[in-house]
């Protein structure tokens, strides 16, 4: 039945006060009437990723943190440090929306044929405050999952599928012909792994545990090198030699990671070398961050040469240069696979609620391989 205007629903907001303290809250919104292109979407399945997170937090302290409110509706406090209030300048006093990304089914649609042909449907949805029992949205920004799909299939179908494609999408575009990944053994780092295999494309993953190693051997990958190892970077620069690998995307930021495999391609490339340069390798080296696992500044020695660069990268602005065209190739890709290729596990899944919990919080907000948890923004909840 379609949604009466007179509706609300509950939604996670994240704001950052002027006196430093960071408040989250479930507040109550109404349900939009969907427009003629527009549909309402019953979320039941959003992830936590680092970037949902990062949002969610902000520059807060989260051992600080205390809990108010009722079980219902609680309310989590905590502090900003002083020194890192500059950096939130921008949201000060913003009751923010959080969540990217989800999934739900289609309970209400406007009168378009596009809108009315999604009624009833099991879609995902890429738009922003997803962590809120309902949400109104363009037609266009649905995709519709494959049948016997449920929300939690494609709650993560689009930022880590379309992150993980965008990264080999960016290295064929670059003219490179292999790559290196850092956190390998993440929910992205694996749907990766799987990429490369599928599509025999050369990776190296970088990891910081033995288990994490033992895990990607045993899902096919065959170069994974290992931080923790004293030899690691002898193991890496052989693993570039095998695979040719001249970009990385480094998910850490911070340390000498970054540094450290720039250093090991141009070693990499030196054994390899018919002729000296003084000036090193002439073959570019590009290392992108687009994570920030790692907060203290970046690191490196700069001893690989002039051939090389080290940048940010981001899913949305990538999608943006590539164009309509290659974004709607790499969506009906993930489609295709969803349960294979792009397959996303979870430790757990927890309602609005349960996300505002010190106990919860100090699990998802490690930002752990392994700690993955779902939100079901209806878990619990009479709607």
């Amino acid at each position: 039945m379609p949604i009466t205007s007179t509706r609300t629903g509950l939604q996670l907001r994240s704001l950052i006060k002027p006196g430093g303290e960071l408040e989250l809250s479930l507040v109550e919104e109404p349900i939009a009437q969907p427009a003629a292109d527009e549909v309402v979407v019953r979320i039941e399945a959003s992830p936590l990723n680092p970037s949902d997170i990062g949002l969610l937090f902000g520059a807060a302290d989260m051992s600080t943190a205390k809990a108010a409110g009722t079980a219902d509706r609680p309310v989590l406090t905590a502090t900003v440090p002083e020194r890192l209030m500059a950096g939130m300048a921008a949201r000060l006093g913003q009751s923010m929306p959080v969540g990217n990304e989800g999934a739900g089914v289609v309970v209400d649609a406007g009168s378009s044929a596009e809108a009315q042909a999604l009624m009833g449907k099991t879609v995902a949805v890429l738009g922003g405050a997803m962590y809120s029992q309902y949400r109104c949205v363009k037609a266009d920004q649905c995709l519709v999952l494959p049948e016997g799909s449920t929300p939690a299939d494609g709650a993560s179908c689009f930022v880590n599928p379309l992150t993980a494609l965008g990264m080999v999408e960016t290295m064929r575009r670059e003219g490179h012909k292999a790559l290196v990944h850092t956190a390998a053994a993440s929910n992205l780092g694996q749907m990766l792994n799987r990429i490369c295999v599928k599509d025999g494309i050369g990776l190296v993953n970088i990891v910081r545990k033995p288990e994490q190693e033992t895990q990607l051997r045993s899902l096919g990958a065959k170069y994974v090198c290992n931080t923790a190892s004293p030899t690691f970077m002898d193991e890496l620069t052989a693993a570039l030699v095998a695979t040719g690998a001249t970009i990385a995307f480094d998910a850490t930021g911070g340390g000498k990671l970054a540094g450290q495999i720039l250093t090991c391609m141009e070693a990499a490339l030196n054994k390899t070398a018919k002729e000296y340069s003084r000036y090193g390798s002439t073959t570019h080296k590009q290392v992108y961050i687009y994570g920030g696992l790692e907060l203290g500044p970046t690191e490196f020695n700069r001893n690989f040469g002039m051939a090389w660069g080290m940048g940010g990268w981001l899913l949305f602005p990538f999608l943006q240069k590539a164009g309509a065209d290659t974004v709607q190739r790499l969506k009906q890709r993930v489609a295709a696979e969803l349960k294979t290729t792009f397959a996303s596990s979870y430790s757990k899944e927890i309602s609005l609620a349960e996300a505002l919990q010190p106990e919860a919080i100090a699990v998802y907000g490690q930002r752990a391989t392994g700690t993955k948890y779902l939100i079901n923004p209806n878990k619990g909840l009479k709607t």
